[in-house]
């Protein structure tokens, strides 16, 4: 099979990803945004690396997929509309033209659903793992960013969707889930796990009425903690309240652990959002008509001490884990 230089992978597969007029179809050696949003330019950057991120063996296209997804999950969480992206990839070889197909193919699926196109990045060799690194462009909000610092005592916390289910889906993968579950079950595990939602329709409900927002990526107990630590808050949360997926109630019923998992394993890219109690209906009427599911988990609270995630008989559950983090010490 016809293996292709970088040349070949960036002329014959990249460039028909680069739509935005200001990419100069990766002709160049820089891009060209023009007409700059007045309300300010939101930038972020993920990086994901195999046998990290996502497994050696998936399919480049899922990980694509997954790389652009995780980006422009950030730029949801701040209220922001995505308009363009930068991204490097580095590869162990030379890729085969099957896996450029479907490599680009995942990032063309991923930049349909989310309404942006590759503007330029590089390409190179790794050595050892391959990797992709991902920096996303996006409109601001008239209000700016919503800013994960803002969250105020007597706030209540919200979080979209269902959470628990990728960091499932990945034990799933792993082996270390029951066969308890159905196949249904499983398939929709794993497809959360490889497949985010970026939650952008809910980007006017955080302008309007999120004191402090953030998207959920290394499990709800850390990402709550670094949201509390930036605003110089607490926080309390109701186990009991944090909405699961069919499955993961599933996987609770018949594995009890399972809710540490749901609580710290990560990969959620939900958004976490802290609301005013006087604007908490407008917000949840604004989410309705957004549909996505807004569920209230808890209270921000005075003080510094860690959240406290409460068990439904009131005592405190005590978590091995916060969550996932890089170059833990």
């Amino acid at each position: 099979m016809r293996r292709l230089g970088e040349i070949e992978l960036i002329s014959e597969y990249l460039a028909p990803l680069a739509a935005h007029p200001g990419a100069f179809g990766l002709k160049d050696d820089a891009a060209l945004l023009t007409g700059l949003p007045a309300t300010g330019l939101a930038i972020t950057a993920d990086g994901l690396v195999a046998g990290v991120h996502f497994f050696e063996d998936d399919d480049p296209g899922d990980a694509a997929y997954k790389a652009l997804a995780v980006n422009i999950s950030d730029l949801a969480a701040k209220a922001a509309r995505p308009l363009a992206y930068t991204m490097t990839l580095a590869l162990e070889e030379a890729p085969s033209e099957d896996w450029a197909e479907r490599f680009s193919n995942g990032l063309a699926r991923a930049q349909a659903k989310f309404g942006i196109a590759l503007i330029g990045g590089d390409t190179i060799t790794a050595r050892g793992s391959w990797w992709i690194s991902i920096t996303a462009f996006g409109e601001a909000s008239p209000r700016g960013l919503v800013p994960r610092t803002g969250a105020k005592a007597g706030d209540l916390l919200y979080v979209s969707g269902t959470l628990g289910d990728a960091a499932l889906g990945l034990r799933l993968r792993q082996g270390t889930l029951g066969q308890h579950l159905t196949q249904a079950q499983r398939d929709f595990l794993i497809a959360r796990y490889l497949y985010p939602e970026p939650r952008l329709s809910l980007a006017p409900a955080l302008a309007s009425f999120a004191t402090a927002a953030m998207d959920i990526s290394d499990g709800l107990a850390l990402d709550l903690s670094r949201m509390c630590a930036a605003s110089g808050v607490s926080a309390e949360v109701s186990v009991t309240a944090i909405p699961l997926s069919d499955a993961a109630r599933a996987a609770v019923n018949c594995q009890s652990e399972a809710i540490e998992t749901i609580l710290t394993g990560g990969d959620d890219y939900e958004i976490l959002a802290a609301v005013p109690p006087d604007l908490a209906s407008a917000f949840e009427a604004a989410s309705l008509h957004a549909q996505v599911p807004a569920a209230r988990i808890g209270t921000v609270a005075a003080g510094a001490a860690p959240p406290k995630f409460k068990a439904a008989n009131g005592s405190g559950l005590i978590l091995k884990i916060k969550g996932f983090e890089h170059f833990k010490v």
